[in-house]
């Protein structure tokens, strides 16, 4: 058998590997894990399911790696779905009754899924048991199936699409934050050391200010800032070695990527600052409005680069000042 380091992997497996395995290694979202420490120890020491969990916040945060944490902490199995993946009650049905007692099952994108098995899900986690419909018509009949407890944990990006049933059936509820950059500087050397490459404080600062305040996002530009540093650098990723890596791969000081700038370039030069409605605005950039509403725009918002107004979308004096352009009258009022 042979066994490779971390440098040695294969991309997906590189991913797996750079993921947290405890809660003492998991960087961040401090008052979590102080919630979670607490309802995990008093549910080993009395032997029981923990309480059911839902995580919601933005795309890359480390909810998939917290859910594995908690089933590594238990010592339970840990099983893993998403909300799209679950069409028919049968899939739930299967899912449920081949759980192990105490078990972690994980539901992604737990929004998604359809309303009618939201429903299935309720008797299962008040009552640990799974009401099935045998037959059609009058001869129908309802049979219960008795599950083993379990600890449902969700995680979802839109907690407004969870209906209000679900949600309140969830005994332990967080949502996660962006990091600091002081906070992604310690995963990003984390990261380093499992990958292999040596990396300067300063240089893991620099990858952490551009990583739009996520773990994924910063893992994801170690892995090309390393790609550069044994290309075009000496193999030690410095902070200057660091932004021109960055530089190369289009992510500025702000972390906005190329679509980022092109969605504040066109309010500000097409339509005057805006407002300009989203559809227009998708239009103009040759991209689809869902993409821009849920992808790109949060961060910007987030950054005060661009706000919401009723008549649309509209730039900040702050977007007209990162582009290097002077922003016109009506926007001298905004952020």
């Amino acid at each position: 058998m042979t066994i490779l380091s971390a440098s040695q992997l294969p991309e997906d497996d590189l991913d797996r590997s750079l993921r947290p395995r405890r809660l003492d290694d998991f960087i961040g979202q401090e008052a979590l894990k102080d919630q979670l420490a607490v309802s995990i120890a008093a549910a080993a020491s009395r032997g029981e399911a923990l309480d059911h969990v839902l995580l919601a916040g933005p795309p890359g945060l480390g909810k998939t790696s917290l859910a594995q944490i908690v089933a590594a902490e238990l010592d339970v199995p840990f099983v893993q779905t998403a909300g799209p993946a679950l069409e028919r009650k049968g899939d739930v049905a299967a899912f449920l009754t081949a759980l192990e007692p105490r078990s972690v099952f994980f539901v992604d994108e737990v929004h998604r899924l359809p309303r009618a098995l939201e429903e299935t899900f309720y008797p299962a986690m008040e009552d640990h048991c799974l009401p099935i419909t045998v037959g059609q018509g009058a001869g129908a009949r309802v049979v219960t199936i008795d599950l083993p407890p379990f600890t449902l944990v969700g995680a979802t990006t839109r907690t407004g699409l969870l209906s209000t049933p679900l949600r309140d059936r969830f005994g332990i509820q967080h949502r996660l934050d962006h990091y600091a950059p002081t906070e992604l500087a310690r995963i990003v050397r984390r990261s380093a050391r499992l990958l292999g490459v040596v990396i300067e404080d300063a240089g893991a600062l620099a990858v952490a200010s551009r990583s739009r305040g996520t773990p994924r996002v910063a893992n994801r530009l170690l892995k090309r800032v390393r790609d550069y540093a044994e290309v075009r650098g000496g193999g030690v990723v410095t902070a200057e070695l660091a932004a021109a890596a960055l530089d190369l791969l289009e992510v500025d000081e702000l972390g906005l990527d190329r679509l980022d700038r092109e969605i504040l370039r066109s309010i500000c030069e097409k339509f005057g600052g805006g407002p300009v409605g989203l559809s227009t605005l998708a239009a103009s950039i040759g991209e689809e409005a869902d993409t821009v509403e849920d992808v790109y725009e949060p961060y910007l918002l987030q950054r005060g680069l661009i706000e919401r107004t009723p008549r649309g979308r509209a730039a900040t004096r702050r977007a007209f000042e990162h582009l290097g352009m002077k922003a016109p009258d009506a926007q001298l009022g905004l952020l």
